[in-house]
Parts: structure tokens; sequence; C-alpha cells
């Protein structure tokens, strides 16, 4: 597959090098970036804190069920040792009462010495990790309401920053008959590691990055292969000098204006495959024809760009998608 992939880059990079980039496109204001940021961020701990829950919730279960089997074995021990008379500190433990409660206030040493006592030790141990479970739990009830308190606030200045722009509500593609990607790598708890520039971009001879690599290949192997770029020097701004945004033209060959007939409908499946599968992928944002899709506003926003004035900042020419 990689293989594959590398062909299609070398077939997909080599034609409509004359096209001009879209230098003109304005990435998305600093306000709502961090919002945005701040948002995946949240949404990643709060998956972190609910895994986490239902990972402890199944050890409490299990150590619930292990103090009731060996509840059981200490409880019949002590009852077989009172009957015999054989075992002295047996006696002991009756004393405080009947051998279920008894099991509780075991403080005798010389029971730890009788057959039973790897038993009763294992209960001891089970009920300490029984009472440490239920605080760790507690306290990831606590971490996900923290963080999900943290995606409202997030989600609800994401809002603000695009109200600003003038941005309502708007209707864009959500998906596309595009087969499903490849996931990108997770850390262990669920979240997108950091990475950096480091890999070469086969748009530009520039960087990106290891996830905006992996997206970028599995569009092309699922069909969306026509010019791309990628990296664009700092003097640029926004998403691309750190390798962590591409942009997909509508037309074959390069950026050619206002999107029509099937290069519309290219653009709107590819805008609609992101927003599918951004959450397999790591998709930050995607900006297409005017509009905007991030995850903290669960929808499409307008997006004003230049009123009509350039295709390159309006994205009418282009799929912008930029990674976290």
């Amino acid at each position: 597959m990689l293989i594959a992939a590398a062909g299609a880059c070398s077939l997909l990079f080599s034609v409509g090098t004359a096209a001009a980039d879209p230098s003109e496109e304005q990435g998305i204001d600093s306000e709502l970036s961090q919002a945005i940021d701040d948002y995946i961020a949240a949404e990643s701990e709060l998956n972190a804190a609910e895994e986490r829950q239902d990972e402890i919730k199944d050890e409490i279960v299990r150590t619930k069920e292990d103090i009731e089997r060996l509840t059981v074995q200490v409880n019949e021990f002590a009852v077989a040792a009172y009957l015999n008379g054989g075992i002295p500190s047996a006696v002991s433990v009756l004393a405080t009462g009947d051998p279920a409660s008894a099991v509780d206030g075991l403080t005798t040493v010389s029971y730890l010495g009788d057959q039973s006592g790897q038993h009763l030790q294992d209960l001891v141990d089970a009920k300490e990790d029984l009472a440490a479970e239920e605080v760790a739990l507690e306290d990831e009830v606590i971490a996900a309401e923290n963080a999900l308190a943290d995606m409202k606030a997030a989600r609800d200045a994401a809002a603000r920053a695009v109200a600003a722009e003038g941005g309502g509500t708007s209707a864009g593609p959500t998906g596309s008959d595009a087969p499903a990607p490849e996931p990108a790598p997770r850390n262990t708890d669920g979240s997108f590691p950091y990475e950096s520039c480091s890999v070469d971009d086969p748009t530009t001879g520039g960087c990106i990055t290891p996830r905006m690599d992996h997206a970028l290949t599995q569009a092309i192997l699922v069909g969306f292969d026509r010019y791309t770029k990628c990296y664009r020097s700092a003097e640029d701004g926004g998403e691309h000098p750190r390798g962590r945004a591409c942009d997909f033209s509508a037309a074959v060959g390069g950026f050619h204006g206002y999107a029509v007939g099937g290069d519309k409908a290219y653009g709107d499946a590819l805008a609609g495959w992101f927003v599918e599968y951004g959450s397999e992928l790591g998709v930050k944002y995607v900006i297409w024809f005017n509009m905007i899709w991030e995850p903290a506003l669960g929808g499409w926003r307008e997006y004003p760009g230049c009123g009509g004035t350039s295709p390159s900042c309006d994205h009418t020419d282009h799929v912008h998608v930029s990674m976290v």
C-alpha cells in the first residue's frame, strides 16, 4: 500500500507545477485556532477519563468477586477449625460473632500461620484494592466532569470567534462515497501525539507532520488525487508553515478559480470525506466554499473569506485541511 501511495504521489505532484498557490488564502484567527485546540485537548481528556472509568469499574467488579470467593474460603476454614477444635486461633476468630462478620475484625497474627493464612491475606489485600479503586473512580468522575466543562467553554469560545467573523450555521458536505481511511496513530490514552514538521512534503519539497502525511496518503489512496500543495513559508502564517495543512485543488492540474460542475462535486466529496473521518485522521478544521467545519462547533459555519473577491481567499477553488 505504501508503494502504491508513493507512486500516486509521484504522479500527482509532477503535473500542474505552473499553477499558482493559493497565496491569498487567509487562515483562521488566533482566537478561533486556540479555541479549537482547547476543545480538542478537553475532548481527549474526557475520552481518556471515561476510558479509565470503564477500566476501573471492571476492576471493581473483579475485586468484589474475589472478595466474595475469599470470604467463603476463609469462613469455611474457620468453621471447620472451630468444629474440630484443632486450631485455637480459629476460636478467637469466631469470638467476634458469626464467621461472615468475623472476617472484618481479623487481627490475630497467629491466624496468618494457619492453613488459611494466605487466603486471609489475599482477602485483606483485595479489600484494600477495592477501597483504592473506588477512590480512583471518584477521581476519574471528577476529571471527566472538569474535562466536559472545559469542552463546553472551548466550544462557546469557538462559537463566539466565528460569530465575530459574521459566520452563522451553514449546510456543508458531511460525507462521501469514498472508502474509510486507516486511522492515524494515537497515544495509549486516545489523544494524538505532538508532531513536528519532520516528514518530506511530496507536494513542495518542504516538510509536513507525520499525521498530515498520513491524511494526504489516505486521501490519495481512496481516490482524491488531484493537484495538492501543503507546505508554505513562514511569512504566509497559519498552519502551512507548521506542516499541519494542505490545500487540495478542486480542479485537475492546479488551482484554476471558482469551482463549478464536476470540480465543485469533487471538492464537496473531499471536504465531506475529511469531515466524516475527522476523528480518525485527526482533522482540526476544514475550509471549503466560504464555509468552515471544526469539531468544537459540530457542524459547518459560514466563513466570509474575502467576500467573493478571490477564489483562493474564499476557498472556492480548493479544500483547506488542517490537522491537530
